[in-house]
């Protein structure tokens, strides 16, 4: 008998199965904009243009980076896909953008339909609560390339601001005002610094620690937050000079991307309410203060910086929201990004 593609290692009888599964869950996310439904060669989506002079899109794309390997070694994949979508959706909003819509990309050595419609309502959530469409994606078999039971995802999000609007951080001056925004725990940056620390320590993902509610690997695991809510309702009322997504490199290196030359920020990290998996990871890695908010987001997700007279109401906001947020401090003229001033 000669071969066929289900030989070589490709199932298109699953792939079918798999579209199937998850045309429902991506209809949750549907917006007036979405056009078509799952299925097409491509996503149409119509923006509401009577309200914008200007439009620019705005587009990032992301993936997760080795997080990926906790989720497949703890066999978890619901909330993977929410990491891929805030990734990409949270830097948009950097630019004062309303998320449109978004597309998936998955590659896998073996396309099991189940494990994929998992991965997929991950996605549909982390859409739900960006506030953006799941308008198409990809699904990849690729045997030889990856192991059957290895995957990896990424995505794309477009967004849309009025040009007059979009946020750049050339208004921010000396004296303006720094807020932060809680983050989750790790999100989804420096998880290979995780995996060494753990390793050295003979910490397992399944090992219960004195502090934590779940396991060690289901803490690490939990979702990127996405902050759409906070930034789209702040954008109505308060005038934002910049915002930054605090990913891989800190505070040290993602404040700097949004400030004018010569200013920087000096931070009170005693104003941050760091988690307790950063503390747990510093002590069992023996790491520097210095490394940690180098690497780590340390408790802060997204930074807003804003004139000294929009404080007051920003603040305000995010209570009405039951947001919490804390004062990170003021831009002052320096020729060093961010300085670090400890407790």
């Amino acid at each position: 008998m000669g071969l066929d593609y289900k030989a070589a290692g490709v199932d298109k009888e699953a792939g079918y199965q798999q579209v199937q599964l998850i045309k429902e869950i991506v209809k949750r996310t549907h917006t007036p904009g979405v056009l078509n439904d799952l299925g097409g060669f491509a996503g149409a989506f119509k923006p509401e243009l009577s309200e914008i002079e200007e439009p620019v899109l705005v587009s990032g794309t992301d993936g997760v980076g080795t997080k990926l390997m906790l989720a497949q070694q703890l066999d978890i994949h619901d909330t993977i896909g929410i990491d891929a979508v805030a990734m990409c959706v949270n830097d948009i909003l950097c630019q004062g953008a309303q998320p449109l819509f978004f597309l998936d990309y998955i590659a896998t050595g073996k396309n099991i339909p189940e494990k994929m419609a998992e991965i997929v309502s991950g996605v549909a959530e982390g859409c739900i609560q960006g506030h953006l469409a799941l308008i198409g994606g990809e699904t990849a078999e690729m045997p030889g390339m990856y192991q059957p039971e290895e995957y990896d995802i990424a995505g794309f999000a477009v967004g849309m601001v009025d040009r007059q609007h979009l946020i750049t951080g050339s208004t921010i001056e000396a004296g303006s005002r720094v807020i932060g925004l809680p983050s989750s725990g790790i999100h989804s940056n420096g998880f290979s610094l995780v995996r060494a620390i753990l390793e050295k320590k003979g910490i397992a993902y399944t090992d219960h620690i004195d502090g934590f509610d779940r396991s060690i690997g289901e803490i690490l695991l939990t979702p990127t937050r996405i902050y759409t809510k906070e930034i789209l309702s702040l954008l109505k009322k308060v005038k934002l000079q910049g915002i930054a997504h605090i990913t891989g490199g800190g505070l040290e290196e993602n404040v700097p991307r949004i400030l004018p030359e010569g200013l920087g920020l000096r931070i009170d990290t005693g104003q941050i309410p760091t988690p307790l998996i950063f503390e747990k990871l510093q002590e069992w890695g023996n790491i520097d203060r210095r490394e940690m908010f180098s690497t780590f987001n340390m408790g802060v997700g997204m930074v807003i910086v804003l004139a000294e007279e929009e404080v007051e109401q920003a603040q305000q906001i995010l209570k009405n929201l039951g947001t919490d947020y804390f004062e990170l401090g003021t831009i002052e003229e320096s020729s060093i990004g961010v300085q670090f001033d400890e407790p």
